[in-house]
């Protein structure tokens, strides 16, 4: 089968990426492995500054029917301290979505954009050819094989893939670790989003769909090893380690019941990557990946996705050259777009994992919580696409 592109990975990045490329009247093939709806470690926050892409993309009114309130407040959950402060002003609020209700709602609008989605289906094999790219693909039925000037890489930096994106896995003790779970009857204020700092490792709480509360963490490898005991799940030895450090979390859960377990994945590989290399064009993760301390991860996917659909605007994909300008302009407005908000990030992360060491940082945050606002708005919370 022939396509003008063909896009690994339904997530927030691909969906955004096939919207995009579709509404230019490319012919575009995405390839998802996994049956929806799927729960994902994920923040699962969406700030202000991505509204616009959302409308863009068409998605906006379905976004504001399905997402949780409106977060107009931060907080500072560490120790016994809670610090609140104001959400940096812009012209809209951020809310959070489940990506059990996401991923759907923005595959389905691919769908109607008349992007073929293969799902479930995975991409076993990939040959690169000077007109493009082949990719063979497993779908229930048996493999087939596509071809396309075009192919954007946007299965995430945790999953393993047949395209040349990934660095080898491997696993050290101070690796970080990804953990999510959803929390029904919590006590958690409407409009506020905290960040969560606690020994060897950060975190997020914020109000999505269905009146849940989704906790996003991460933690390093040795400290979790540290805290398990024997016959504990993991999940469970990270949420009694959240309750005895910080005070909000334990007041934010009294009386809340777990919805199903907790999901885990990693290790988190924060960096800054090629955007466009070896002919193949890459969002999301695979672009590069903020310490999820700033909780701008699905923002980022969605916002890159949207800057590579323009990229490519007016692109005769047939040519070599002129994807090869295409890539180069992408990866300046991804610099552009991003790189402050992930350096920035890199140091939150640092602070937030060493509460003991930092801990006048607490006292002066609490004498002045419009650190807070300002750590937001350098995390890009309110920044639109440029």
């Amino acid at each position: 089968m022939t396509h003008d592109a063909i896009i690994i990975g339904g997530g927030p990045a691909g969906a955004s990426t096939a919207i995009g490329l579709a509404r230019a009247g490319r012919r575009v093939a995405l390839v998802e492995r996994a049956a929806f709806p799927r729960r994902k470690v994920c923040g699962e926050f969406i700030s202000s500054g991505s509204r616009p892409v959302l409308d863009a993309l068409g998605v906006g009114e379905a976004w504001d029917a399905a997402a949780g309130p409106e977060i107009r407040r931060l907080a500072l959950f560490m120790g016994a301290r809670v610090v609140t402060a104001p959400m940096p002003a812009s012209g809209g609020a951020g809310r959070g979505l489940g990506r059990d209700v996401l991923d759907g709602l923005l595959l389905d609008q691919a769908r109607r954009c008349g992007v073929e989605v293969l799902q479930p289906c995975r991409a076993t094999g990939f040959e690169r050819h000077a007109s493009g790219h082949e990719v063979t693909i497993e779908t229930s039925q048996g493999s087939t094989t596509l071809t396309a000037p075009i192919l954007v890489a946007a299965h995430g930096s945790w999953d393993r893939g047949p395209l040349p994106t990934q660095a080898p896995k491997s696993h050290a003790p101070r690796d970080l670790l990804g953990f999510k779970a959803h929390f029904l009857e919590s006590g958690l204020a409407l409009e506020l989003m905290p960040l969560l700092s606690f020994p060897g490792g950060y975190g997020g709480m914020v109000r999505v769909d269905g009146g849940r509360v989704s906790i996003s963490c991460c933690i390093r490898r040795d400290v979790l090893k540290n805290l398990r005991q024997r016959g504990e799940t993991a999940g469970d030895a990270l949420e009694a380690h959240l309750a005895r450090s910080c005070r909000g979390v334990r007041e934010a859960l009294d009386g809340a019941r777990r919805e199903g377990p907790w999901l885990a994945a990693g290790p988190i590989r924060p960096a800054l990557r090629p955007c466009y290399a070896d002919g193949v064009f890459r969002v999301g993760n695979l672009a590069g990946e903020a310490h999820p301390v700033i909780a701008e991860g699905i923002s980022m996917a969605l916002q890159s996705g949207w800057l590579l659909s323009r990229a490519l605007d007016g692109c005769d994909p047939a040519m070599a050259e002129a994807r090869d300008r295409a890539g180069a302009r992408y990866q300046a407005a991804w610099r552009r777009q991003f790189s402050t908000r992930i350096r920035a990030a890199n140091a939150f992360a640092h602070l937030a994992m060493r509460p003991a060491r930092f801990a006048g940082l607490g006292g002066l945050i609490a004498a002045m919580p419009g650190i807070l606002t300002l750590g937001a708005r350098l995390s890009g919370k309110v920044k639109p696409v440029c």
